[in-house]
């Protein structure tokens, strides 16, 4: 079988909810092509899908190296890593990633729930607000994410 359709048979079992057999179909991915960036980031979502935290965290940090340029990629190794291994290690790739991409809302968000968490309230105040401003969205996020408690706690005061 084409290594296409076998994506699109990824892509169909995803969409299906059927992640084991989603997983199952990219190990039947010839060799050469299961280091192409589309099979690459198909595996991220699988992983994703599974909770497998760590594994998560290299291969979607092996897919922002290779595409810089999406920022979704960043975001999904930061989640990743946060779950993996620490919120600082998730911050680190954040910043770096805030350098490529300074108005990815979803970045600054991200880097307020970690400011909050981390205790610094103002800082997160701060990078919510320009989430926020970058997309008001994320106002109605901002009200019910556990990592802001504290900073929502803190305004209620």
């Amino acid at each position: 079988m084409q290594p296409q359709r076998r994506l699109s048979h990824v892509q169909g079992y995803l969409a299906l909810g059927m992640v084991a057999e989603a997983a199952a179909e990219l190990e039947l991915i010839p060799l050469p092509e299961r280091d192409s960036l589309e099979v690459l980031g198909l595996r991220v979502a699988v992983l994703q899908e599974q909770g497998d935290w760590s594994a998560l965290a290299t291969h979607a940090g092996e897919f922002a190296r290779r595409a810089p340029t999406e920022a979704a990629a960043w975001v999904t190794w930061a989640y990743a890593t946060r779950r993996a291994e620490t919120l600082i290690a998730a911050e680190k790739i954040l910043l770096k990633a805030e350098t490529l991409h300074p108005a990815e809302p979803t970045i600054q968000f991200n880097l307020g729930c970690y400011a909050c968490q981390r205790g610094d309230l103002a800082e997160a105040r701060r990078r919510v607000d320009r989430a926020i401003a970058l997309d008001t969205n994320f106002r109605a996020l901002a009200g019910t994410d556990p990592d802001l408690a504290p900073l929502r706690a803190q305004s209620a005061s």
